[in-house]
């Protein structure tokens, strides 16, 4: 089978950062199918340390939007997801970034699937960052704000690069 012909493989191939927005509104199913495609990632010891504040009140977009600084965005999406770790949830220390960048992965990928646009704004380590959202919506000390992605229906596309480095690659040593 080609890659082409893989709707999963083409899928990851064709998934761009989406920036620019129609305006049209997410419905309520396709929201419920990305957290539900989020809480299907991996995670250490399957613990699941994530929480998702589904953000589509404009006010809120545009407070996110001055005090993160690649957030411009977000005044146009039709919505914003907010990923958080919870360190109260997690069983192997300090994996709750790897598991909350997966569950950031899997949104990004049904978003794609679904015909929306989306683009991974990053929080994560930046401590600016993490303090202004925990003070936005009032994130206990124990849950940690670890990326937004921006989402709506796209108005604009991108072509596919060529992003195969062969250079990168090593096989059985360095």
């Amino acid at each position: 089978m080609a890659e082409s012909e893989n709707p999963l493989i083409n899928a990851i191939l064709t998934r761009r950062s989406i920036r620019r927005y129609s305006g049209k509104t997410v419905n309520k199913s396709d929201i419920n199918l990305l957290l539900k495609a989020a809480m299907y990632a991996p995670s250490a010891r399957n613990e699941q340390p994530w929480h998702f504040i589904v953000i589509d009140d404009r006010g809120l977009l545009g407070r996110i939007s001055e005090v993160h600084p690649y957030a411009s965005m977000l005044p146009g999406a039709a919505l914003a997801i907010l990923v958080c770790g919870d360190e109260n949830l997690e069983l192997s220390k300090g994996y709750w970034p790897v598991d909350c960048a997966a569950a950031t992965q899997n949104i990004l990928l049904a978003a794609h699937a679904l015909g929306l646009g989306a683009v991974w704004l990053g929080v994560y380590p930046r401590q600016e960052r993490q303090s202004a959202l925990r003070k936005i919506f009032g994130l206990p000390s124990h849950v940690h704000a670890f990326s937004l992605i921006s989402i709506g229906y796209p108005a604009e596309e991108k072509g596919l690069p060529d992003r195969l480095k062969k250079d990168r690659i090593r096989w059985n040593e360095w």
